[in-house]
């Protein structure tokens, strides 16, 4: 079995959206730094409850708690918009509002992985990577 995925972000998103749908309240990744800072982005908005990294051989896992038990999951709708064979960029002017500003985007930019609204507030363009409602 193998531990590399060719698309990081995909597999998580992949991963959460599988939870969701069978009422799973966490999931458990191979872990990268990229990773990390997709869920550091979704925790600061509020769409997961909590990430924690675990230390292992040959990689660690990231421990992500979707939400915690007992109660609703924030997430409702989650897709990977830039692909490997096609990527997405837009200005800072560009950025799109998801379901009338209910929902995000995280966006990779020169100064590293943040939401639309945090993009737009600073100016930056960059690659549109994941929209969550």
């Amino acid at each position: 079995m193998s531990l590399q995925s060719t698309d990081q972000i995909a597999d998580l998103i992949t991963r959460i959206r599988n939870a969701l749908m069978v009422g799973k309240n966490e999931v458990r990744v191979p872990t990268s730094k990229l990773k990390v800072a997709v869920c550091e982005a979704l925790k600061k908005a509020k769409f997961i409850a909590d990430f924690n990294v675990e230390e292992g051989t040959p990689r660690g896992t990231l421990h992500v708690v979707i939400v915690n038990p007992g109660e609703i999951a924030r997430i409702n709708e989650i897709s990977k918009v830039s692909k490997p064979g096609r990527r997405v960029y837009c200005a800072a002017d560009e950025i799109p509002k998801v379901k009338s500003g209910r929902g995000i985007v995280l966006m990779s930019t020169n100064r590293g992985i943040m939401t639309g609204e945090e993009a737009r507030a600073q100016r930056l363009g960059g690659e549109i990577l994941v929209k969550v409602y």
